[in-house]
């Protein structure tokens, strides 16, 4: 169990969400080199040339800085929104009456009603339903339904401004997962080559389904990723189960999710979907408030550190950061801040032994061959690294699904299979060409790149998978133990 002692490589990999802060000068080179993995384009916000603009600079950063860095594209989703009010804002006071109605002037909003964008709101509530807005900030007990409007009772008051976002208690306000803007966001994405795309408010895997379709020829390199944030989509093991299998990642979007089912069952859900995606070969991504603080804040609050790190140590691909690195005072600073916790968690090492399937049969050749060369990594003395001859980046994806200390590698010739597997945790994955090299050149030549990058020196071993013909996809089949001798 004890490999060579090289430095530490941080396993968890991080995702940023770009906006005005990280357009500031220099700020994109700064993050990239502080380590961030995946960008998130956030839909919700700015035009297509906003997106294009920014995706381009990444890429010619990560290039300048020989990083391997993905994008994630994020639609907006029928996030169900209060309109507006004729002054800005209202305070509502704790047992005053307020009104929803959806028939109202989008602009005529005042301490008494507003409107809502949302025109089934009267045929999804009933008395005794609790409403929450901004988050879960305030919260209206629903009265009576007259259509269109909803007579409600504030039980939570305070400040509420425009478009503010509206949940049910226990879920149940269901807009279709995909608006007509997403569809044209979705075109957008493709366009502009993102690598992962997020589809928000699912409530099944037929809504996933719908996202890939969409996705058609053109987007069939990009992996879908499921934010799980309604109540609906953890009400039960098979809803979940089915929309993580219909998915590449899943992201656990903490904030509606939150308001949703309830701030008490929220770690226990979020522990549960992690397992869940990793047992089902998926990638998983934590997101939603990890720094908060950060957005003002040089140094995070200790709740935060504990919160990160028990991401890490729930065996999560990814954490994000959203205004903290969007909008925020101090976007690099909360990377690195990021960093040092996941290394610092990743130094635990019960989370370095795994018990991944082990009473487990296998249908799969590539899986197979992935597990073993993950086990033998784990139990062989003396090996420094996974190496993963890969044209998808499928196997390096199954063999992170494994707990470990060790670097995977992913070979990939492809730099989308680089990107993709540039969320995957625990894997590096580099550039590999393999053209007119037989398979004894092709061990050697992985070798160098592994020297080369320091994953590995004279007298380690080194795991190698590989199928018979490079580039097949599913093709892996062989498993090699190499010792690295002569370079």
């Amino acid at each position: 169990m004890h490999g060579p002692v090289h430095a530490p490589i941080r396993r968890t990999k991080i995702v940023a969400t770009l906006g005005p802060a990280s357009d500031r000068d220099g700020v994109l080179d700064e993050l990239i080199q502080a380590g961030v993995d995946v960008v998130r384009l956030n839909f919700s916000h700015g035009s297509a040339d906003d997106h294009r603009r920014r995706l381009q600079a990444v890429r010619e950063a990560a290039e300048r800085h020989g990083r391997t860095v993905a994008a994630l594209g994020d639609l907006q989703g029928p996030k169900i929104r209060i309109a507006r009010f004729a002054e800005g804002s209202v305070t509502l006071a704790e047992e005053q009456k307020f009104i929803l109605d959806v028939s109202l002037d989008r602009d005529a909003g005042d301490a008494t009603q507003v409107g809502c964008d949302y025109k089934s709101l009267a045929e999804d509530v009933k008395a005794g339903d609790v409403l929450l807005l901004d988050d879960g900030r305030l919260e209206l007990v629903v009265d009576r339904v007259e259509p269109p409007r909803v007579h409600t009772t504030v039980r939570v008051g305070g400040k509420l401004s425009n478009n503010k976002g509206i949940n049910k208690q226990g879920g149940g306000l269901s807009a279709a997962a995909l608006t007509d803007k997403d569809r044209e966001d979705l075109k957008t994405a493709v366009d502009i080559g993102v690598d992962y795309l997020a589809v928000s408010f699912p409530r099944s895997a037929a809504d996933m389904q719908l996202a890939r379709d969409l996705l058609g020829e053109a987007g069939k390199h990009i992996g879908l990723v499921a934010k799980i944030e309604r109540a609906e989509a953890v009400a039960d093991e098979q809803t979940l189960d089915d929309i993580i299998r219909a998915s590449e990642a899943v992201m656990v979007a903490r904030g509606d999710l939150g308001v949703e089912i309830g701030d008490a069952q929220l770690i226990g859900v979020q522990k549960r979907i992690i397992q869940r995606a990793r047992s089902l070969n998926r990638a998983v991504i934590t997101a939603t408030q990890m720094m908060e603080s950060m957005i003002q804040a040089p140094l995070p609050t200790r709740a935060e550190v504990f919160d990160v790190a028990n991401a890490v140590l729930d065996g999560t691909d990814a954490v994000m950061l959203s205004a903290e690195t969007a909008a925020g005072d101090y976007p690099v600073e909360t990377v690195e801040a990021m960093v040092r916790l996941c290394l610092g968690a990743e130094r635990e090492r019960s989370i370095q032994e795994s018990k991944h399937r082990i009473h487990e049969d296998f249908s799969r050749i590539d899986e197979t061959v992935a597990l073993s060369a993950m086990y033998a990594a784990n139990h062989l003395d003396g090996v420094a690294a996974i190496a993963c001859m890969t044209s998808t980046g499928y196997t390096p994806l199954i063999a992170s699904r494994i707990r470990s200390g060790l670097p995977i590698v992913g070979l990939a010739h492809s730099p989308a299979a680089q990107r993709r597997m540039a969320l995957y945790r625990g894997v590096v994955s580099l550039p590999f060409d393999t053209s007119g090299m037989n398979p004894l050149e092709l061990n050697q030549h992985a070798i160098e790149v592994m020297v080369k990058r320091g994953l590995a020196e004279i007298g380690d071993h080194i795991i190698l998978t590989r199928g018979d013909h490079m580039n097949a996809h599913g093709g892996t089949n062989t498993m090699k133990i190499i010792k690295v001798e002569n370079v």
